[in-house]
């Protein structure tokens, strides 16, 4: 079964879908691309993996230790199917990541990861965008980076019953495939993960987890637009459009053109090889 949250008549309304139309609580049927999309959840927190596609590691061409490390979004990115995704001014450096997002059904703490699926109420499309223009700065909290407004569509929907094995997840910007993975390369599954963060975390309903993305994250700009596609999870639709508010220049770190913010936004050691980052259009 798929829900989706979507704004009518000015509320938020949980729908469900059956083939190409939303079903409302009172009966009333409507197209599925008609309304405006809200977040198919509310969490207290999201939870991502920083490494998890086999792609992803070996483009970095990282040794991973024997767990995964984990980082943060604030609520406060949240977005949603059809929303706007903002690149500051002064900014150039916006990553695309494809990813599934695992949510939460019941409160969740210090579970085997074959109990996983008991606390697991279903799945939703994601896209971690990135803001590396703020790579040096926080310390590897990436807070800025992936924690600023806009930076975590979810949905369209959320799916329940949905296994997660052998699934295809493709980026497209501009309808131009970007990344296409399968879930079958994770190196740590969706169970892992749950167990793992519930060790010390406690997990509540709606709470997300980002479960990582495939190789060839790399920059958009501002009209491009980027569609996540998940095999039996649907299209999450995302515009990029620029943003009417400067970064303040008197406080705080400031965007860079680092070696290591060139290096993360094109996939490699771009400057420790010698190759110059290439460049769209």
């Amino acid at each position: 079964m798929e829900t989706r949250r979507i704004l009518l008549d000015g509320v938020a309304t949980t729908v469900t879908r059956e083939d190409e139309e939303l079903v409302v609580p009172d009966g009333r049927r409507i197209p599925m691309d008609e309304p405006s999309h809200l977040p198919p959840v509310q969490p207290s927190k999201i939870v991502c993996v920083h490494l998890n596609y086999e792609s992803r590691r070996a483009e970095f061409r990282m040794e991973l230790g024997p767990a995964p490390t984990f980082f943060h979004k604030p609520t406060t990115s949240l977005n949603a199917h059809g929303g706007e995704v903002v690149r500051p001014p002064r900014c150039r450096y916006l990553n695309y990541e494809g990813e599934i997002a695992i949510v939460i059904g019941e409160r969740c703490k210090q579970i085997a990861p074959d109990e996983a699926d008991d606390y697991i109420l279903g799945y939703t499309v994601a896209n971690d965008y990135g803001l590396h223009d703020f790579r040096d700065t926080d310390a590897g909290s990436m807070l800025r980076v992936k924690g600023s407004d806009t930076l975590c569509p979810l949905g369209p929907g959320l799916v329940t019953d949905w296994d997660f094995h052998g699934k295809g997840i493709q980026t497209r910007v501009n309808g131009h495939v970007m990344q296409d993975g399968n879930t079958d390369e994770m190196i740590w599954d969706m169970r892992y993960l749950v167990a793992d963060i519930a060790r010390t975390i406690t997990l509540l309903p709606n709470d997300v987890i980002l479960s990582g993305t495939p190789a060839n994250s790399r920059p958009v700009e501002p009209g491009d637009v980027v569609e996540v596609e998940v095999e039996g999870l649907g299209i999450l639709r995302t515009f990029i459009v620029e943003g009417d508010m400067p970064v303040r220049e008197d406080v705080g770190a400031q965007p860079s053109a680092s070696e290591e913010v060139i290096s993360t936004a094109f996939g490699g050691d771009w400057e420790f090889r010698g190759i110059r980052a290439p460049r769209r259009g």
